[in-house]
């Protein structure tokens, strides 16, 4: 009877500890596959706000809060825009000031909770860039895609498609840039965003399924006059970017890609979003959970299945990307530069977090991208 007993409590235990085990793998999954719109990824903690006056804001003193550059600033109910660090200003040891450029909605006090994103702007862009453009509906799989368009006078359209944490209201920062250029803008949003269809079985699947919004997109596009097509994708929406750069029937209309944190390797962007979850024993549990939800292959043993194929790339392609990126490491994009030096060009940005390329240096960023579209136009 003891051991009988015995063995009740032990298979008990186990059961209870892997059904935790995998509760947590769902929970911590949820940070890739049912990302809150306009919330960044968990790549760095929060920020408490201390002090505002002046047009200077106090936060909590991190590696996020000294990043150089301009950011959105996103809470409760609230979003500011705040530029580079100030460095002649008192403020306590624990603390760092950032010029405060606006406060764009809600209201930002001391004592919010807030986090630095890449997303600058919000609202549409006539309210937020003084640009007209219309909202448009794409017909996509699931239904209707909201976007926005930006006419121009060019025969070649850039299609713009955003990434983890963020709404299409941040390709917006290069918007300004490419309504000079006389350059159409599409600018879309897909499944689980906003006003878009749920996605299926209501989780997102990394790019694996989203991409083919982004095709029915470059229908549209042809549709309505577009003679060529630039795909423009940041995190998840470059790997859209890749996959219909590749698998749409209209691909030939697709002359190139600008691809910004691209996601390379869809294991290690799971692993590093379980890590802002879970402690580090659960993140394979939670990497597995977030696998089989979104119906990703595995990696063991098959370990270029979850990598972008260089040799499927067919068109030029300019990557943005940075060494300090912790959502989606840039060695793949580095590697894929490097074996394919005759289509990609990688433009590099120190200190600069996932998908906040632009925010570090955007005269560069916007240079770069200048030399690769001219000859697309």
């Amino acid at each position: 009877m003891r051991l009988r007993t015995v063995a009740a409590v032990a298979a008990t235990t186990v059961l209870s500890a892997g059904a935790a085990a995998v509760a947590a793998g769902r929970y911590a999954s949820d940070a890739a596959l049912r990302p809150e719109p306009g919330r960044p990824p968990p790549e760095d903690d929060p920020l408490t706000v201390h002090d505002i006056q002046d047009g200077h804001i106090t936060l909590t003193r991190t590696f996020a809060a000294l990043r150089p550059g301009t950011y959105g600033l996103t809470g409760e109910g609230a979003h500011a825009v705040v530029g580079p660090v100030l460095t002649g200003v008192p403020h306590p040891p624990d603390c760092v000031v950032r010029r405060l450029e606006r406060v764009a909605h809600g209201t930002v006090a001391p004592g919010a909770r807030m986090r630095l994103t890449p997303q600058v702007y919000v609202g549409n862009p006539r309210d937020a860039l003084g640009i007209d453009h219309a909202d448009v509906d794409v017909p996509g799989e699931l239904g209707g895609l909201p976007a926005w368009f930006v006419a121009g006078s060019r025969g070649t359209w850039v299609i713009t498609v955003h990434g983890l944490g963020t709404t299409r209201e941040h390709p917006m920062v290069v918007m300004p840039f490419l309504h000079r250029l006389h350059i159409p803008v599409l600018d879309l949003a897909y499944r689980g965003d906003v006003g878009a269809p749920r996605p299926t079985g209501g989780v997102g699947h990394l790019g694996q399924s989203e991409w083919r919004d982004l095709d029915a997109a470059i229908r549209y596009a042809v549709r309505y006059g577009a003679q060529r097509i630039v795909l423009y994708g940041w995190s998840i929406g470059a790997t859209m970017a890749l996959r219909a750069a590749t698998d749409s029937a209209l691909a030939e209309r697709v002359t190139g890609l600008v691809l910004d944190s691209p996601v390379l390797d869809r294991m290690a962007t799971l692993r590093a979003l379980a890590a802002g979850r879970v402690p580090a024993p659960l993140i394979p549990l939670a990497v597995r959970a977030a696998q089989g939800r979104a119906g990703l292959p595995a990696p063991y043993g098959l370990p270029e299945t979850h990598r972008v194929d260089p040799a499927a790339l067919n068109r030029p392609t300019l990557i943005l990307h940075g060494p300090d990126d912790t959502v989606a490491p840039w060695g793949p994009s580095r590697e894929l530069a490097r074996r394919r030096p005759d289509l990609v060009t990688l433009h590099t940005v120190a200190r600069a977090a996932h998908a906040g390329m632009w925010n570090v240096h955007p005269h560069g960023y916007q240079e770069a991208l200048r030399r690769f579209l001219t000859p697309l136009m």
